[in-house]
């Protein structure tokens, strides 16, 4: 699937669309970011790597005549809940063993796509992982909770900084259900001007079939409380600055009456534009920043029926024959309903859906022999939930105030979905991975931005007499946007409410883990060791000093 979007925008550009010019980096024609992006909630269960890595390299393959640049994982239920909670060493084998399959599975795919375009293969183009010249990098690892996020490049030089994004919307706002971001910058050499940044997220919501609201609910806990800084602070520091200006107006104001209208005018413009510099920062650091792309993936647990399904339930079938094909559910499928109806995931986009519901499945008696992979798992729906397509992954198209130039004819604005489909049920879940293959723009940060944003901001900075129209002849569809117009205002406690429950989860996870872990135990061991050993010292202590005074009193 190809999405045809047309010119851009100058950031410069008058607020009339109609006067919006196209710019673009000579080199443009070709620049466009190959990614991947894959979503599998785990089951709280250590991956397969060589499982994992053979259906991995398998996607890596299709329909394609070189490795993605950028490889992003979504991973739900990465780990047991004491493991994720407590973090660190508790969490990292389990995050370990997708670096070592995504390195493996790349390995071999790029010895098959040199062969196919009869490249020279290099030294590195073995099946073990013993190189130093891994096809991939891990650029950055992040968890809330059990949901976690790995960010892998092939060329590291072409990331900036990564900063990270975390909220927990489970009990207490801890993180056994929660969402975590990532964004950086991406640049190749020889255009810096088309520098793109990138927004990504994991996420994993509500589940059960009646739980509905609660998911949307969950997806507004991730436009209000998902920031890339503390809110509370941006709050704090436009807050002052205004302050100080309201203070050296009222210093400086006259004390005859004829100018108190004047004064009151002016303290109200300056207001209102404090106002909308607040709500721009605000806006830069939540998930739909105006200069990022976003793509949004993870267990989002929509299903296709509001309650568990009877004895008797007709479910979906694989066979394109059948009355109950799996197509003939898409229409009752809630993410889509929910979407369209404006109540979650505003304005985010998401490829046709050409492959079964990916959960929930009961694994069958292994066919195949011990020693071989097991590339085909039997198994059959699980009788008591709707199969339902869980697992998902959205993107936001490229905005409408670049698509509305209809004279150029080339494609290089289009988001190209390659592929979009699953992969096969693997024996350590009851989830089959989903993964996006896609071509992403390149698109300058000034160029994404809605053009009238930066208008109001040049106005704000010039402090006109009154502020600047932001919606004067502006189209609905671009106000409909959210990088233009944010469907839910920013929560300035975020950051505070995400501390109180990191705590939670850290007191919570090392409960769990003294009982449940090898390295719990240890931990218990070893404090019963330090304990006995102090008493019996400090008990012998007293016992010589007890002694020591019986002595002196003889």
């Amino acid at each position: 699937m190809a999405m045809h979007i047309a010119a851009s925008s100058s950031p410069s550009s008058p607020l009339h669309p109609a006067a919006i010019a196209p710019v673009a980096c000579a080199a443009s024609a070709a620049m466009k970011l190959d990614l991947f992006m894959l979503t599998f909630n785990c089951a709280k269960v250590a991956v397969d790597v060589g499982v994992f890595a053979t259906h991995l390299h398998t996607a890596l393959i299709d329909q394609a005549t070189q490795l993605p640049e950028l490889v992003v994982l979504s991973l739900q239920e990465v780990a047991p809940l004491p493991n994720a909670f407590v973090g660190g060493a508790l969490l990292d084998p389990y995050l370990v063993r997708f670096e070592e399959a995504v390195n493996l599975a790349a390995l071999n795919a790029r010895t098959i796509l040199a062969n196919a375009s009869s490249a020279p293969e290099s030294a590195a183009d073995t099946d073990t992982l013993h190189s130093s010249d891994r096809p991939y990098s891990l650029v950055k690892a992040h968890n809330v909770g059990m949901t976690a996020i790995m960010l892998f490049v092939r060329a590291p030089a072409v990331l900036g900084p990564v900063s990270v994004a975390e909220v927990g919307f489970g009990a207490a706002d801890m993180g056994n259900k929660g969402a975590v971001g990532l964004r950086t910058m991406f640049s190749r050499a020889g255009c810096p001007e088309e520098a793109t940044e990138l927004t990504f997220v994991a996420a994993h919501l509500a589940a059960m079939e009646w739980n509905v609201a609660k998911r949307n609910a969950n997806w507004y806990s991730v436009m209000r409380a998902l920031t890339f800084q503390d809110p509370d602070t941006v709050v704090r520091q436009l807050g002052h600055r205004h302050a100080e200006a309201e203070s050296e107006s009222g210093a400086g104001s006259s004390a005859e009456a004829d100018d108190d209208g004047e004064n009151i005018s002016l303290l109200a413009t300056r207001h209102r534009e404090a106002r909308a510099l607040l709500d721009a920062r605000l806006h830069d650091l939540s998930v739909f920043k105006p200069s990022s792309h976003l793509f949004f993936g993870g267990d989002l647990n929509y299903r296709i029926a509001t309650s568990s399904p009877p004895p008797n339930a007709v479910f979906p079938s694989s066979d394109p024959a059948s009355p109950h094909h799996y197509d003939k559910f898409l229409p009752l499928d809630q993410l889509t309903q929910e979407r369209h109806a404006g109540r979650c995931l505003h304005g985010m986009s998401e490829a046709p859906i050409g492959f079964a519901p990916t959960y929930k499945y009961k694994a069958l008696p292994r066919v195949a022999p011990p020693d071989a992979v097991e590339m085909e798992v039997p198994s059959t729906y699980a009788r008591h939930r709707y199969p339902s397509w869980t697992d998902r992954i959205l993107f936001l198209d490229t905005p409408p105030w670049l698509k509305q130039n209809k004279t150029q004819a080339s494609t290089e604005l289009d988001m190209e979905v390659h592929r979009y489909t699953s992969l096969p049920l693997m024996r350590c879940s009851d989830h089959q991975p989903v993964y996006l293959r896609i071509s992403v723009p390149l698109i300058a940060p000034a160029r994404l931005a809605p053009p009238q944003r930066a208008v109001h901001e040049n106005a704000l900075a010039a402090q006109n007499d009154g502020p600047a129209d932001a919606d004067a002849d502006v189209p609905a569809e671009w106000r409909k946007d959210p990088r233009a117009q944010l469907p839910v205002g920013i929560d300035p406690e975020a950051w505070q409410r995400r501390r109180t429950g990191r705590w939670r989860e850290w007191v919570v996870g090392w409960g769990s883990a003294v009982w449940s872990t090898r390295q719990g135990a240890l931990v218990l061991a070893s404090a019963l060791a330090v304990a006995a050993v102090t008493y019996y010292a400090v008990h012998a202590m007293w016992a010589e000093e007890a002694v020591v005074v019986s002595s002196v009193a003889e």
